[in-house]
């Protein structure tokens, strides 16, 4: 098979030897290559592109073997979404609502705590109806307690494999958009638990958190002077561990509740001995709850960057913990086992995923809960608190300490959930009530009935795809044309009529016309030559059109090529040609003016032309993909075009006539216009007599005309004003001339526009009036006070001598007079002198101008802020520190207004990262005003571009204690602000 090059080549071959008059069918159905190329099933393997006649590997091979039935839907099974025998139910995720779903497992695996919930009194016996319930009526829990029994019931009797939480989580008023706290979270929600269960009358159900998680410890002081000791009783729910710097959950305990010695500034106030002493301060466990939550601190403050940070460090942990030794009275059952390790998995605090690994209390089996999968934990699986992270290098992983049999290590625990260790195990499951189960077999009756509907729905896409795969496989076979009458269609539109995925649309055959309505000669490669009979199919099922059959193949197209073709070949000798008629002298009235821009460049502009005339198979008759010849062509590109000058136009003057400069044009012999012609037919024609634009002339001589005038007149201007010309001896408000004491003023801007004028006075239009009213305002009076003018403004304005003044007023329109008078006060103070405007100046208007002035100065666009470290009473600038830019399009007024909520301006943060100081260590001031409100804009701390602000740093603070503090100060976060979990 020849390339797909040669081949296109060799069906205009014979262009080159036939005349465009002499093209005849057989040319034409070669020039469409329609039989070069024939195609034999069952050899080509892949689509020959470019040959209509191939019909192989179009996606015709998904239809001619035996078909999986899944391949004629996109329904899942619904049966995936049912629940597994012996198995728990997981949650949906509804955004970021993880750190949710992991602690609403752990608290319904917590049996004592869903018996509790369960015996809680609930309004669904005004859902209930007799014995039943309303069937056309969804349960909508009123309360928490009601929400968090429906949930615990589905979780333990719902026949699907995951359920919707959306109702417990909008009843909290969560955003399921933004990652939380999962500690913050535990502790909010027990207790608002605790404090929604204490107004219930049943003892079981309203003690139900203290029992299962509250314990109770006492900050004990003790006085080395005296021996007295303090005692400060309270309560806990979790025991929050310090990791930093630790490799056992012990360590971390001991810590906990190791002695701390009050000394030297930190001495503790005895009010025994009424002084301060030292003393020893520490930690006693008093008693212990059945559920012992651990908090391992793995999110702290990094004071070098402002934020939190998560620490990956690993911390090993057994499964059977023995308190014994940590609490104060011994001798009682403290040996605890592990029942839950909730994992984060990422290495930042503020992204990253929430999972648990529980225990089933009533097998002692593990399970990894993970939203909606949930997954039984045994033999390898069995690395309780082991789980890749999300996004963390491998580089950066640390190795895995080795752990002995009943002990685990994990880099990603948060919180280990130990339960006391009782002889006695749950052989009974918590029953649901009556009320939840009628609601649980509700909703399982809803889901039973969407899997018969999804299904039926499965069932009927296969039917309806068996019956489309009997058709097509039987009209595939029909579609080659062989010797009979065919037509050609879209290959992008068969595609797509075999393609099982996508709807069959109308047939389009537009985008393969030329301009004459017909089949385009290039286009053929993207078209198929298919039977009559398969066409008439097609057409009466899918509609469309236009039907092309072998009178679409189109003539004039293959005559225009050929004539192109022709043309492009006898380019190089008619350019050789036309080089030696230009040599000759052309004499009489027998030669055509020709540009000789377009003379140097004609061999381009024809070759180019013909590409063009070639190329227009790409753009056919303006019906493809829309109503514009080039739909993708910016309007920007379109004018360009229509800009570019075509051969010969370079002498066109504006008025469509030859331009009047004959340096722009040469005189051609006759043959040589000839030669021309037959590549720029349409290029304007101008004989050796034709003669130049009548207006054009009429124009040259009025311009001339004008140019005179503008000479004569600026000439006269410059000799009446001499010295305004040159700018000499010029008067001055600040050292008054003692000769007059009357000045004229007129706007600077005036005096400019003339000099322009008078030094170049045939390029530049005459200046008629002085307009002095831009030196006004709308009332009529004086924008400037005396003072301005002599400092500030003197650049707006020009003076003028009264001599001047005169002449002034004789050569221009004068629209406002504006002049200063100086008068003497001798009767009061003879060295006292008042100036006096006409108009007097305008004061709401002068107070106007000025704060404008103040906003363009607050104008932040692209402006930089210098920030200098005071280091030692010295200013230094960091070499690593950039400018703190500050770029906007608005005024600082403007910005205040538009200022969201919660916005800060200025944004320090940059200062932060360039002299590594956190903003609470930030001291910075600019002119001696110490910048302290951070909710402040630039505009009202008097930061202005190109100021520069001083930055002195506070040391930092050591211990962690003080460190926690000022966390909590200075860098406040919303958390769980203007949800339910607060309400309480």
């Amino acid at each position: 098979m020849a390339p797909r090059l040669q081949l296109e080549k060799a069906a205009w071959r014979w262009a080159e030897t036939v005349r465009p008059e002499e093209v005849s069918q057989e040319h034409i159905e070669t020039a469409y290559r329609i039989w070069l190329e024939p195609c034999i099933r069952g050899v080509c393997r892949r689509n020959c592109k470019g040959n209509p006649n191939c019909l192989v590997g179009i996606g015709e091979h998904i239809w001619l073997g035996e078909i999986d039935e899944n391949s004629f839907h996109n329904i899942d099974d619904p049966n995936c979404e049912r629940r597994k025998k012996n198995s728990f139910v997981g949650l949906t995720n509804l955004g970021a609502t993880c750190y949710v779903n992991t602690f609403l497992q752990v608290w319904f695996l917590n049996l004592e705590l869903r018996q509790a919930l369960y015996l809680c009194p609930s309004t669904c016996s005004d859902y209930m109806m007799g014995d039943g319930i309303h069937e056309e009526k969804d349960y909508e829990p009123q309360t928490i307690c009601e929400h968090l029994q429906y949930l615990f019931a589905l979780l333990q009797n719902s026949n699907r494999r995951y359920i919707d939480p959306s109702g417990f989580v909008k009843a909290l008023g969560l955003d399921t958009g933004q990652q939380q706290d999962a500690q913050e979270f535990s502790k909010l929600f027990m207790s608002l638990l605790e404090d929604t269960l204490s107004k219930q009358k049943n003892p079981d159900v309203r003690n139900i958190v203290q029992q299962q998680f509250c314990g109770e410890y006492a900050y004990v002081t003790v006085c080395n002077q005296c021996g007295r000791e303090s005692k400060l009783l309270s309560k806990f729910y979790e025991l929050e561990l310090n990791i930093q710097g630790h490799k056992q959950l012990t360590d971390c305990i001991s810590e906990f509740l190791k002695e701390e010695k009050l000394e030297g500034d930190n001495r503790y106030f005895c009010e025994n001995c009424q002084s301060k002493q030292n003393a020893t301060r520490k930690i006693r466990l008093l008693s212990l709850p059945c559920t012992l939550n651990l908090q391992l601190m793995r999110f702290v403050f990094d004071r070098q960057t402002g934020h939190k940070k998560k620490l990956n460090t690993y911390i090993g942990f057994s499964e059977i913990l023995d308190m014994e030794p940590y609490v104060e009275h011994k001798g009682g059952s403290y040996v605890y086992e592990l029942s839950a390790v909730l994992i984060h998995r990422g290495v930042s605090a503020y992204s990253g995923h929430y999972i648990a690994h529980v225990k089933d209390p009533q097998s002692g089996e593990w399970y990894k809960f993970n939203d909606e999968d949930i997954e039984k934990m045994e033999g390898k699986k069995l690395q309780l608190g082991i789980e890749e992270d999300l996004a963390e290098p491998s580089k950066s992983q640390t190795r895995k300490p080795k752990c002995g049999k009943g002990t685990h290590c994990s880099r990603n625990a948060y919180m280990l959930v130990y339960r006391l260790q009782t002889q006695e195990k749950p052989n009974t499951a918590v029953q649901v009530p009556a009320f939840l189960q009628a609601l649980v077999d509700r909703d399982n009756s809803k889901f039973e009935e969407w899997c018969i509907e999804m299904a039926e729905m499965r069932k009927q896409s296969v039917d309806k795809g068996k019956a489309k795969h009997e058709e097509v496989k039987e009209l595939y076979q029909r579609l080659p044309a062989g010797a009979e009458p065919y037509e050609f269609v879209s290959l992008e539109w068969l595609q797509k009529w075999l393609d099982e995925s996508t709807p069959t649309k109308p047939i389009d055959n537009h985008a393969c016309l030329c301009s004459h309505d017909k089949l385009h000669p290039d286009k053929i490669s993207i078209m198929k030559r298919i039977s009559e009979y398969a066409a008439d199919i097609f057409y009466s099922r899918y509609g469309g059109g236009p039907r092309l059959t072998v009178k679409a193949l189109c003539k004039e197209c293959v005559v225009e090529r050929c004539r192109v073709l022709r043309l492009k070949n006898q380019l190089n000798e008619d350019y050789k040609t036309v080089n030696n008629l230009l040599k000759a002298t052309v004499k009489g009235i027998d030669g055509f003016w020709v540009g000789k821009s377009s003379l140097r460049s004609w061999r381009q502009l024809a070759l180019e032309q013909l590409d063009e005339q070639d190329g227009d198979a790409d753009q056919s008759n303006g019906k493809m993909n829309g109503n514009t010849l080039n739909k993708d062509e910016s309007k920007e590109e379109r004018k360009e075009e229509e800009e570019e000058l075509n051969f010969n136009e370079d002498i066109l003057c504006p008025h469509g006539e030859l331009c009047i400069s004959e340096n722009e044009r040469r005189l051609v012999s006759k043959e040589a216009w000839s030669k021309l012609q037959q590549y720029f037919p349409k290029a304007p024609e101008f004989p050796s007599y034709k003669e130049c634009c009548s207006q054009c002339k009429i124009l040259e001589r009025e311009g001339e005309e004008n140019e005179a005038l503008h000479k004569m007149i600026a000439n006269e201007q410059k000799t009446s004003l001499p010295n305004l010309f040159q700018d000499k001896n010029r008067p001055c408000l600040s050292n008054w001339p003692e000769d007059t004491d009357v000045l004229y003023i007129v706007s600077q801007f005036f005096v400019e526009e003339w000099r322009k004028f008078v030094r170049k006075p045939t390029r530049c239009s005459p200046v008629s009036s002085v307009g002095n009213s831009a030196l006004l305002c709308p009332h009529g009076g004086l924008m400037f006070t005396f003072a301005s003018m002599t400092k500030e403004d003197s650049k707006l304005i020009a003076l003028i001598w009264p001599s001047e003044w005169q002449m002034i007023q004789k050569l221009f329109v004068v629209d406002h007079i504006i002049k200063i008078t100086r008068i003497k006060v001798e009767d009061v103070n003879p060295s006292e002198t008042q100036y006096i405007s006409e108009p007097q100046l305008c004061p709401e208007c002068r107070e106007g101008l000025l704060c404008q002035q103040q906003r363009d100065l607050r104008e932040y666009t692209q402006a930089t802020i210098y920030v200098h470290k005071v280091v030692d009473n010295k200013k230094v600038m960091k070499d690593s520190a950039p400018e703190l830019n500050v770029s906007s399009s608005e005024t600082e007024e403007d910005k205040e207004e538009a200022k969201p909520d919660g916005e800060k301006d200025p944004d320090f943060n940059q200062i932060m990262h360039a002299f590594s100081v956190a903003p609470f260590d930030q001291n910075l001031s600019i002119d001696g005003k110490i910048l302290s409100d951070d909710c402040a804009t630039l505009g009202t701390l008097g930061v202005i571009p190109e100021s520069v602000i001083l930055l002195k740093a506070d040391e930092p603070i050591a211990d962690y204690a003080a460190m926690d503090d000022v966390m909590q100060v200075c860098m406040p976060e919303e958390g769980f602000k203007g949800t339910g979990l607060l309400g309480h």
